[in-house]
């Protein structure tokens, strides 16, 4: 089985500075990977390179079984779900809810003059309905909550059945209840057999949705740890990463949540 995203001594130096350091990564198909780290560890720059948006410095960087760089890009995006904050900056704010979902099938924000096809429309309305979509259908992407966006925009992201599946703190800025409303739908989502392989970036492990399998921890632009979640999600190996003494508690149902240890 060929790895959905396979990084190997891959470097990224912008104007002299050393964002990721010699990374070695591997996410399989079948994983759903939480990447956490301070401020400026690097997280969001790998969802770069695995969205093919950034070619790396140096080192090898395969997403899908293609070599970036020797692969054209625009073939590649395609199959590939994205949920971010400067995807969301992309979306026209008059756009509704149910074009910002069904525009997806051709890559693009804003609808114009492209004609869909009926399965199109009935995936459309299906994704809509799983995420909770289907009342804000006639509404315009600019004037929903936080919560409601980051929705659309995964709702978006999963349209096209990606074969990957990136998330960039799909729950920041979001009150208690919509956050716990959001992570219990990806933890759903992740547990179903069809979904792709998935990778969240966040700052919170209180943000995991239980059902996810692995992390990998940066600090620095360099991986701290990375495997199975309860081997990296310690303690231990957080209070090295962030440089302040930390105690990670887990409940019944998986999540976690992590409290500084001042005494």
């Amino acid at each position: 089985m060929v790895p959905v995203l396979e990084l190997e001594d891959v470097s990224v130096v912008r104007d002299g500075n050393t964002i990721l350091d010699s990374l070695n990564w591997t996410v399989e198909s079948d994983e759903r990977w939480v990447i956490l780290g301070p401020n400026g560890a690097g997280k969001t720059t790998i969802l770069n390179l695995a969205s093919a948006h950034l070619h790396p410095s140096s080192g090898t960087a395969q997403v899908l079984g293609e070599r970036l760089g020797r692969v054209d890009v625009f073939d590649l995006r395609p199959r590939i779900g994205l949920a971010s904050t400067a995807m969301a900056r992309r979306i026209p704010r008059d756009e509704t809810v149910y074009d910002v979902v069904l525009t997806a099938a051709y890559a693009v924000t804003g609808r114009w003059n492209e004609e869909y096809e009926d399965v199109d429309m009935r995936r459309a309305e299906r994704v809509m309905r799983e995420w909770r979509l289907d009342g804000l259908r006639d509404r315009l992407f600019g004037t929903l909550s936080d919560g409601e966006q980051k929705r659309v925009q995964i709702g978006r992201a999963v349209m096209t059945d990606p074969e990957l599946l990136l998330l960039d703190e799909p729950a920041a800025s979001l009150d208690l209840g919509a956050r716990e409303e959001l992570v219990r739908l990806l933890g759903d989502y992740a547990a179903t057999p069809d979904a792709p392989a998935m990778v969240m970036v966040t700052h919170h492990v209180e943000e995991i949705p239980a059902g996810f399998t692995h992390a990998l921890l940066l600090a620095e632009g360099r991986v701290r740890a990375a495997g199975p979640i309860a081997e990296v999600i310690t303690g231990e190996r957080l209070s090295e990463a962030f440089d302040l003494p930390l105690v990670v508690s887990t409940s019944e149902d998986g999540r976690f949540a992590a409290r500084a240890r001042w005494n």
